[in-house]
């Protein structure tokens, strides 16, 4: 049981994202990676299999759920003042914060936070893609916390006027559910990357879900067949990425022939 809409959507990352130098990717999965050692989630594996099959190691990933990081504290909205990414808010660690572009409270009250670590790979790439999974028709809990977290890069520009620090990294969402209103978060969380600044298209951010259709099921067989048709598209890919190789090699054997007839 393939999924071709999967696979699609697969190709279409894949082929824009073969062109980038620097590629973040964030899974943001709240099942842990040692309790669940025997069936990662399928949000990761999709970030794992997109690092393997760009052919390079131009791809760093930061899982959420290895990394401390506190919840936001809605500094961006208080009642008298909004106190979120002002300049005496910034992390003053070379280390932790070489850009300089990170300000955030939280960060200066909880000195083990560890936000620092996902917004200094953000700054050094040029692509960066959120992996999670839809929880009750919504953004599961770990990424909810992150993206507001990252509010004060939104609020520097929208707010107090200055720069726009992301405006020429490539940001998409790619999110996985079983069976209901994926395709709206998506959407919606498309919609936050627009007002945070970044570039959003369309081939960096998509939903898959075993029913396509909102429709709920919560039967076991469903459950078993959702593992079942992931696996085989995961599987059908795997052979396509071969003969892209095969071909790639065939065709730089080829451009070789014709060089040295050539010469």
């Amino acid at each position: 049981m393939k999924d071709t809409l999967l696979q699609d959507n697969i190709k279409n990352t894949l082929e824009f994202l073969k062109d980038k130098k620097k590629i973040l990717f964030i899974t943001t999965s709240n099942r842990p990676g040692v309790a669940w050692a025997w069936e990662k989630p399928k949000s990761s594996k999709i970030a794992y299999f997109l690092q393997e099959k760009l052919w390079s190691d131009k791809v760093t990933i930061l899982d959420i759920n290895s990394l401390k990081i506190y919840n936001c504290e809605g500094h961006i909205s208080g009642r008298l003042w909004n106190t979120c990414w002002v300049k005496n808010c910034i992390l003053k660690d070379s280390e932790k914060n070489p850009s300089g572009y990170h300000r955030c409270l939280v960060s200066l009250t909880k000195p083990d936070d560890e936000l620092w670590k996902i917004s200094k790979a953000l700054f050094e790439s040029d692509a960066v893609i959120f992996f999670g999974s839809t929880r009750r028709g919504q953004s599961n809990a770990l990424y909810q916390k992150l993206i507001e977290r990252l509010s004060w890069i939104e609020n520097r520009h929208s707010n107090l006027g200055e720069d726009c620090i992301i405006g020429n990294i490539s940001a998409g969402i790619i999110f996985l559910g079983h069976d209901w209103n994926g395709k709206k978060v998506v959407e919606t969380q498309k919609e936050v990357f627009g007002f945070f600044g970044f570039q959003v298209p369309n081939e960096l951010s998509w939903n898959w879900q075993y029913m396509n259709v909102d429709k709920t099921s919560e039967e076991d067989e469903s459950y078993k067949n959702d593992a079942i048709t992931f696996e085989e598209s995961l599987a059908g890919m795997d052979l396509w990425s071969q003969l892209q190789k095969y071909l790639h090699s065939a065709e730089t054997e080829v451009k070789q022939n014709i060089f040295t007839q050539k010469i």
